[in-house]
């Protein structure tokens, strides 16, 4: 079943797809943002300690319930990108800025975001992510000396 959203934008490239999917967050556009997830029955959206979401209504309906609160003030950094012809998979360090006691504090996510190119341009099609913390604020290229 799909559910009805704004209508569908051209994204030229992953860059631009993860572009407009942080600036919804930011705006707490829902429509704009369900604009750029693809409309395929399987895709997946994990929150940081959260269960999987499995399709457009149940992403729709999480995130309308995150955007009654307002916008969300997360910046992508530090993103790695795999990119090849037809998908894209961009490992994201989130710095997402919350207001709390003792004022605006940063929280830090990892999170992990598929893009697949479609008829209608690049479009999300899995957003996963894991809390972060200070210390992923800081890049590790360390070679693993073992492989899990």
């Amino acid at each position: 079943m799909n559910t009805p959203k704004a209508p569908l934008m051209s994204l030229s490239s992953p860059d631009e797809a993860e572009l407009q999917f942080y600036e919804a967050l930011q705006l707490g556009d829902l429509e704009r943002f369900l604009a750029v997830w693809s409309d395929e029955e399987d895709i997946t959206c994990v929150h940081p300690g959260g269960p999987r979401l499995i399709g457009l209504p149940a992403i729709r309906a999480s995130f309308g319930e995150m955007f009654n609160s307002g916008p969300i003030d997360v910046h992508a950094e530090k993103v790695h990108r795999l990119h090849t012809h037809f998908g894209a998979v961009h490992s994201v360090l989130e710095r997402v800025q919350v207001l709390t006691e003792q004022g605006r504090q940063s929280a830090w996510v990892i999170a992990t975001n598929v893009y697949l190119k479609t008829a209608l341009g690049w479009r999300i099609v899995a957003h996963h992510a894991s809390p972060g913390t200070p210390r992923e604020a800081q890049e590790i290229l360390e070679s693993a000396a073992v492989l899990h």
